[in-house]
């Protein structure tokens, strides 16, 4: 056993947190998986470690907070089915036992491999037959996963019709196909590994969507470069041939992922990176309109609020020397939840939840409004790749300022400012 591994063992006797599928994953390769309902977590990667436990206070605001590392590995429920349980590390009694786990489901609803016990790791004790039999059903199950994530990147755009009358949040568990293949494919990762290692590092973060009913969420892949310092050569033309087919060198800014629920019309509709790299800038424009509008009219009132925080977050992001943030994206999240409505023309009593920002004088007593929550979230995440001279070990060390960041953050203010004017605002 390396020293790594044995760096990782848990402590004895403690309780585990069963983790499952993260429902509002909407873009990144990255499995994200539930903690509870606060909290989520993710692979450790060092340097996204690094970045969460010294990024500069003010950015805080605009990032999901860091919670600790837990250890992930992998055991059999009572049912003898396959589930991921997260553990504190060693000497670090506090992190799981600190966030609060009363929500969390019991391990009978995790999304599973199998209804029958898993001999992953008995392989070595297996007659030859067994052995052979089970690679081909592997083999079998690797082609169908294959052939399912195929089917995905053909399905860009999906649309799902909802029961509005019932639990519109609950229905969203069932439908999110990105969130389900990021699900699969770390699984299946883990499985394939079982017979070496059974132990994992996850950092604990936020979870961002939390406090909405019905998450609309957006992710944007930021920057007018993707790939890190340390990429292959393969690696880095790869991403400069993606940055470069699509709105991202024109603009620094490409569509990741969309969720997005549209009361009017009782749909869910996803978006996913594949149709988010074919998009024209127009196309870039159209599917932000589309992210705001509810099915019967665009959620103005939301625009504000996003244009202030964007301008806020360029304005910290210019006074950070050295960082790159190669990879990156960026989160744009409000409530998809149906409120109850007002004439513009009501009592003032009626209106006194409106802002002036959202009344249409013009539009008399035909003119309906949303009452109740307007709040919107812009949070950065994804940090992978992210470089900084304070690291201190990287062979490359950049100066200044994130430019490719900053110019889609203002592509992006001018974009949603152009959105805004058109729509009357």
């Amino acid at each position: 056993m390396s020293p790594a591994f044995r760096a990782m063992d848990v402590e004895p006797r403690t309780k585990g947190v069963l983790l499952e599928p993260f429902v509002h994953q909407v873009g990144g390769h990255s499995c994200v998986l539930r903690f509870n309902e606060t909290t989520l977590c993710k692979p450790l990667v060092p340097r996204e470690h690094q970045f969460y436990e010294t990024l500069p206070a003010e950015m805080r605001k605009f990032t999901p907070q860091y919670k600790g590392v837990v250890s992930v590995r992998f055991e059999e429920d009572e049912d003898r089915n396959l589930c991921l349980i997260a553990y504190p590390l060693k000497g670090d009694h506090g992190t799981v036992d600190s966030v609060d786990n009363s929500d969390c489901e019991p391990k009978s609803k995790l999304l599973r491999w199998t209804n029958k016990k898993h001999h992953v790791l008995e392989t070595e004790k297996s007659p030859k037959d067994w052995v052979r039999q089970h690679r081909k059903e592997e083999k079998m199950k690797s082609h169908k996963l294959e052939e399912e994530f195929e089917w995905l990147k053909k399905s860009e755009v999906l649309y799902y019709s909802v029961e509005k009358k019932g639990n519109v949040s609950s229905q969203l568990k069932h439908y999110n196909p990105w969130s389900m293949k990021c699900h699969q494919q770390q699984l299946q990762r883990m499985k394939e590994n079982a017979k070496h290692r059974n132990q994992y590092k996850f950092i604990l973060l936020e979870n961002l969507t939390s406090r909405y009913e019905v998450p609309c969420v957006l992710d944007l892949k930021m920057g007018t470069r993707q790939h890190g310092d340390d990429a292959s050569e393969e690696k880095a033309a790869n991403q400069i041939r993606k940055c470069q087919q699509s709105t991202s060198a024109v603009i620094g800014v490409r569509v990741c992922g969309m969720q997005v629920y549209q009361a009017g019309s009782g749909q869910l509709m996803f978006m996913n990176k594949y149709h988010g790299r074919k998009l024209s800038v127009q196309g870039f424009k159209e599917a932000l309109f589309q992210f705001f509008h509810n099915g019967r009219y665009l959620r103005r009132e939301l625009l504000g609020p996003v244009l202030k925080k964007l301008t806020e977050l360029k304005a910290i992001l210019e006074r950070q020397e050295s960082y790159r943030f190669y990879s990156s994206s960026l989160l744009v999240i409000y409530d998809g939840k149906e409120w109850p409505e007002v004439a513009l023309d009501s009592d003032a009593e009626d209106l006194e939840d409106l802002s002036e920002e959202s009344a249409d004088e013009s539009a008399g007593a035909y003119a309906y409004k949303p009452i109740g929550t307007s709040s919107v979230d812009v949070r950065m995440i994804d940090f992978a790749h992210t470089t900084c001279r304070l690291y201190g070990e990287d062979s490359v060390v950049h100066e200044g300022q994130d430019a490719g960041y900053i110019f889609g953050l203002q592509s992006l203010i001018d974009i949603v400012t152009e959105i805004s004017e058109e729509s009357g605002e």
